[in-house]
C-alpha cells in the first residue's frame, strides 16, 4: 500500500534522494520489504514534490512537483532531469493502488498546493462513507475538486482544508481519531510537509526516521543498512526538522 520518504537537509538533486541507498524508493517500488499487506510491489505511478530555491535558501516558497501514472523504474526523468534540480526538501512516493481506485497521475502522492506536500502510505477503511463526517466542513466546491475518486485524495482535501485554521500535528490527530471511529482498522501512515518539517504518523503501517550530521529523513522503510534508522511506534506521530526531531504517541 505505497512507500514514502521524505528528506530535509541539505540542497541536493531531487532524483538522488529517490535512488539513494541499496534499497532506494525506487527498488522499494518492486522489492518493498515491510508492506503489511498482501500488496508485493507498488507499481502504479510515483511522485515526487519539492521546494525549489538556491542552495542557502529553505521553506517560504511553494511546493513543485512530477508525477506519473508510470512505475518509477520506467520514468527517465529520474535519472536524467530530476538529479539536477536541488532542494533543502524532498517528499517522494511510490503507489500501490488501492483494489477498485484509478490508476492516474492525478491520484499519485505527493498531493501539493501553495507551500504544502501530502502523501498517504495505507488505505481508508470503509471508504467513502467512512469520510463523510470529516468532510461535512470542506467547502463545496473543494469537493468538486477532488484531483481523483480515491481514498487517498479525499483525505488531502480535508487534511487541506482543517490546515487552513489548525496545526498540521492538530490536524493529523484530529484526522486519525475520527477514523479510529468510522473507519476502524484504517492504515494511515500520513506525511506532511511545508519545505522546513515534515509531520508524519504510523498506524498499522511500518515507519523509520534517521538523524544524520545536517539532515532527517523519514521512510516507510529504511533505503540503506545505516544504524542510525529507528523505527517509530505503532501510533506514533512524528515532527521532524533538520535539527529536531520528536515522536509521540496519538
Amino acid at each position: 500500500m505505497c512507500r514514502h520518504l521524505g528528506y530535509l537537509g541539505p540542497a541536493v538533486g531531487v532524483g538522488d534522494i529517490l535512488t539513494r541507498g541499496s534499497h532506494s524508493l525506487v527498488v522499494q517500488s518492486w522489492a518493498p520489504t515491510d508492506m503489511r499487506c498482501s500488496a508485493v510491489a507498488n507499481a502504479d505511478g510515483f511522485g515526487v514534490a519539492w521546494w525549489p530555491g538556491s542552495d542557502d535558501e529553505a521553506g517560504g516558497k511553494d511546493a513543485t512537483s512530477h508525477r506519473s501514472v508510470a512505475p518509477i523504474w520506467s520514468d527517465p526523468s529520474v535519472t536524467d532531469v530530476l538529479p539536477h534540480t536541488r532542494s533543502q526538501a524532498v517528499l517522494g512516493a511510490v503507489r500501490s493502488a488501492t483494489t477498485g481506485m484509478p490508476i492516474t497521475h492525478t491520484a499519485c502522492a505527493p498531493f501539493v498546493d501553495g507551500g504544502w506536500a501530502f502523501s498517504h502510505n495505507g488505505v481508508v477503511a470503509d471508504w467513502p462513507a467512512s469520510l463523510s463526517t470529516l468532510a461535512e466542513g470542506v467547502p463545496v466546491t473543494d469537493l468538486l475538486r477532488l484531483p481523483a475518486a480515491t481514498d487517498s485524495a479525499g483525505l488531502w482535501l480535508i487534511i487541506k482544508h482543517l490546515l487552513r485554521s489548525h496545526s498540521p500535528a492538530d490536524v493529523l490527530r484530529r484526522v486519525i481519531a475520527d477514523l479510529d471511529i468510522s473507519g476502524p482498522g484504517s492504515r494511515l501512515n500520513l506525511m506532511l510537509c511545508d519545505g522546513t518539517t515534515i509531520w508524519a504518523t504510523a498506524v498499522h503501517h511500518s515507519l523509520s526516521t534517521l538523524i544524520g550530521d545536517d539532515e532527517v529523513l523519514v521512510a516507510s522503510e529504511p533505503f540503506d543498512d545505516d544504524p542510525r534508522w529507528t523505527p517509530v511506534p505503532d501510533r506514533s506521530i512524528v515532527t521532524a526538522t533538520r535539527t529536531a526531531l520528536t515522536v509521540e504517541s496519538l
